[in-house]
């Protein structure tokens, strides 16, 4: 039977999925098998790889259009590239706090607001540190797209320590969600330059 997930109930459905232990995961079939039928479901119902969607969603709040184009002409990265990872880590919600202390629509923590001198409770802040960060990790991994969006989610320790993606399950199926919400933002035309990567379609 085909079920209509709600939109809170999905980001929380992928929250509690995000604190599964990373290494029971990684280390564990039984763990691997759990999160791959979870995110598959998850990844089918709103339009993920296994049942990915040309088109893109939009911000709820269209103030957040604008954010998102002022901190793409701050950073040189695309709106579409900012707005993919806004909908995988919070789904646009400003409100958003993940169970570890991540803040708003970018889902930064703390600490990362604080090095980079922003306020992460203000919508258009948050979208700005957000960027700033995607962009330094860019810088840091020599404009890899995928390895900065690993060290996005998991840390860039973890992309260094294991010389790539970090072998965790909810990690590799972070890039994979947002490779593919970038995707269908540029079939939407959007503007701007993407940082390259051999692992993101055109």
């Amino acid at each position: 039977m085909d079920v209509a997930w709600d939109p809170l109930l999905w980001w929380s459905l992928q929250l509690l999925l995000s604190e599964i232990d990373q290494s029971l995961v990684s280390s564990s079939a039984l763990g691997q098998g759990f999160a791959s039928i979870l995110q598959g479901h998850l990844q089918g119902s709103t339009g993920s790889p296994g049942g990915e969607s040309s088109t893109a969603p939009t911000p709820a709040n269209p103030a957040l259009s604008g954010a998102f184009e002022a901190a793409a002409k701050a950073t040189g990265l695309s709106p579409a590239i900012l707005k993919a990872v806004a909908q995988v880590e919070s789904n646009f919600n400003p409100e958003a706090v993940s169970p570890v202390g991540a803040i708003g629509v970018m889902q930064l923590m703390p600490s990362t607001a604080r090095e980079l001198g922003v306020n992460p409770y203000n919508p258009a802040a948050n979208i700005l540190g957000g960027a700033k960060y995607l962009s330094q990790l860019l810088d840091q991994f020599h404009h890899h797209l995928a390895l900065a969006l690993a060290a996005y989610n998991a840390g860039p320790g973890a992309v260094e320590r294991y010389g790539g993606i970090p072998p965790y399950a909810e990690t590799q199926a972070y890039v994979k969600r947002v490779e593919a919400a970038l995707r269908a933002y540029q079939n939407q035309n959007q503007t701007g330059p993407t940082p390259n990567s051999s692992d993101v379609e055109a």
